[in-house]
């Protein structure tokens, strides 16, 4: 993470994502991640019993982490507010958990009396376990008032002091991990995928998730901007992840397979954030799988940030993969381009 000054950030997997522990109310219900961590985990030979599965409790050494930090030099950082920490059954009707929302005010309060400036991030791949079970979490639009009502509360309780958030973190890795190869929660892919899912679909729920991630953060903006953000003067936006592409040949064929890399991974969120809809490419190769914006949807969605984040990591060469009718549908193969390094 890049700020402009030394920072640090960290993800989803939080020390403070333990589930409970003794001598205090503190507790924190399922959310979608944590069940597929735990299996993962097992899979892969890791410890998994108690703290090590859930975390350390963070919330006892609050002090003594901002202090390192401090002692480091560093000037910001960048954490992710657990959704089932403040709203157990990840909506307002299940109330408000205050021990969580004292734990967030105690961390964001010991980070700006020694001189470090939080950046919250809303949403960082833990759903609540709650609404997957209700409707299917990201799956139905019904999760954009859920979203917007949970980042309300955080406005309410932190905005004061919070000046920077970031709605979604990394909305395709997501939509991608978690319902086109099956390997991050809520697991699900098609069964031709590495992740090998007994249920999913590799070539439609990718499209829905990630247009509900934009539509929950456009609402969420429109909100904070209309009922927050003139008496907070805070920034509200994003963070994207993407790679870059580089044509594997000068053929006009791997050419195009670059530049269509790079719009299904930052354009698929970018192009509608700026111009109101998917890039062309996308709408011309996945067809009526992918979801369509209304015209109010459109316009919300565009321009609804003052911020953006690009977490990048890496470059690969894209090389055109010709059309074929023996092809598994899926966001993979719709992009029709190898990453080659």
């Amino acid at each position: 993470m890049h700020l402009g000054f030394p920072s640090l950030g960290q993800g989803f997997y939080q020390p403070e994502l333990r589930l409970s522990y003794t001598g205090a109310t503190f507790r924190r219900t399922l959310s979608l991640a944590l069940p597929l961590l735990h299996i993962n985990m097992k899979v892969h030979g890791m410890k998994t019993a108690g703290d090590q599965v859930y975390g350390t409790i963070s919330h006892t050494c609050i002090q003594e982490d901002v202090k390192i930090m401090k002692d480091m030099g560093l000037d910001a950082y960048r954490f992710s507010i657990s959704w089932t920490r403040i709203l157990p059954n990840g909506s307002l009707s299940g109330g408000i958990n205050k021990e969580g929302v004292n734990y967030y005010n105690n961390l964001i309060n010991e980070l700006i009396s020694n001189g470090l400036k939080p950046f919250v991030t809303l949403f960082h791949w833990d759903s609540p376990q709650a609404l997957e079970d209700k409707y299917g979490g990201f799956l139905s639009e019904n999760i954009v008032a859920d979203f917007k009502d949970y980042a309300e509360v955080c406005f309410k309780e932190f905005g004061d002091r919070v000046k920077h958030w970031i709605t979604f973190n990394e909305p395709l890795s997501y939509s991608a991990g978690g319902y086109v190869n099956g390997i991050v929660a809520p697991g699900r892919c098609s069964s031709y995928e590495s992740g090998h899912c007994p249920v999913g679909d590799s070539g439609t729920e990718p499209y829905i998730v990630a247009h509900h991630q934009l539509l929950a953060h456009a609402a969420t903006v429109a909100m904070y901007r209309l009922n927050y953000q003139a008496h907070q003067k805070g920034k509200i936006g994003i963070t994207l992840y993407s790679n870059w592409f580089i044509p594997y040949s000068k053929s006009i064929l791997d050419i195009a397979a670059a530049k269509r890399s790079l719009d299904f991974m930052y354009g698929w969120f970018m192009n509608p954030l700026v111009f109101g809809d998917y890039p062309f490419s996308m709408r011309a190769y996945v067809g009526n799988r992918l979801p369509k914006f209304t015209e109010e949807q459109s316009k919300l969605v565009q321009g609804s940030f003052d911020f953006i984040g690009l977490n990048y990591y890496t470059s690969n060469y894209a090389q055109n993969i010709p059309f074929s009718k023996n092809i598994n549908i899926s966001y993979n193969t719709d992009i029709h381009a190898q990453p080659i390094g």
